[in-house]
C-alpha cells in the first residue's frame, strides 16, 4: 500500500509542473531562480505557435510567446520587478540586464525548440553587439528554417533574428527584428 501511496504522490507533484527551467536576474545572472510552467500553460503556447503559416508570423508569435512565459516566471520569482532597459529597475530586487534576458530567453526558445514547436526557425546562441569597446548587449537569436518535415536534411536561409525581451517590461512581447539591424544598434522601432 505504501507503494501506491509514493506512486500517487509522484504523480500529484509531476500533473502540476510539466517544465522547469531556470531564470537569471540581478544583473550578469548573479542571481537564479527555477520557475515551472504547467501543463496548460504549455498547451497555451504550443496552441498560440501553432496558429504560424510562415516564418514571419512564427516570429510575431514567438514574441508573444516568450512575453507570457516571462509573464508567468515573474509570478513565481522576482523577474515581476523587471522594467525594460536598465535604468527604470535600478536597486531592484529581479531586475534583469541584456545578459540576464538573453540568457533566460535563449533557455525559453529551446525550450519551444525541443518540443518541436518551432516550425520555421531554430535557435542559435546569444549574439552581442559593442560600441566603443565598453558599451556592449547581448540577444537571444533565431535562424529561419524552410518548413519541411525534416529540416536538418535542408540548408538554413541563414537569416537570423534578434529576439530581445530586454527593450520591454516583464510580461511584454519580446521584440523580434533582423540580427542585422540589432547589431547596427536599431531598436523595437526598426522593421521586424
Amino acid at each position: 500500500m505504501k507503494w501506491l501511496a509514493c506512486i500517487l504522490l509522484l504523480f500529484a507533484l509531476s500533473a502540476g509542473a510539466v517544465e522547469r527551467i531556470s531564470v537569471c536576474y540581478n544583473y550578469a545572472c548573479y542571481s537564479t531562480a527555477t520557475v515551472s510552467f504547467s501543463k496548460r500553460q504549455l498547451h497555451e503556447v504550443r496552441d498560440l505557435l501553432d496558429d504560424a503559416v510562415n516564418a514571419a508570423q512564427e516570429r510575431a508569435l514567438i514574441a508573444l510567446a516568450i512575453g507570457r512565459l516571462l509573464g508567468w516566471a515573474g509570478e513565481q520569482s522576482p523577474i515581476s520587478a523587471d522594467k525594460g532597459g536598465n535604468y527604470a529597475d535600478d536597486g531592484v530586487n529581479g531586475k534583469m540586464d541584456c545578459i540576464d534576458h538573453s540568457t533566460t530567453t535563449t533557455l525559453l526558445l529551446k525550450m519551444l525548440a525541443r518540443r518541436g514547436w518551432l516550425h520555421w526557425h531554430r535557435v542559435l546562441d546569444p549574439a552581442m553587439r559593442t560600441r566603443f569597446l565598453i558599451f556592449d548587449h547581448w540577444t537571444a537569436v533565431i535562424e529561419e528554417a524552410p518548413h519541411v518535415p525534416y529540416q536538418d536534411e535542408h540548408p538554413f536561409s541563414r537569416v537570423r533574428y534578434a529576439v530581445d525581451s530586454w527593450f520591454n517590461d516583464n510580461g511584454k512581447p519580446a521584440v523580434v527584428m533582423l540580427l542585422d539591424h540589432w547589431l547596427d544598434w536599431e531598436g523595437p522601432d526598426a522593421e521586424q
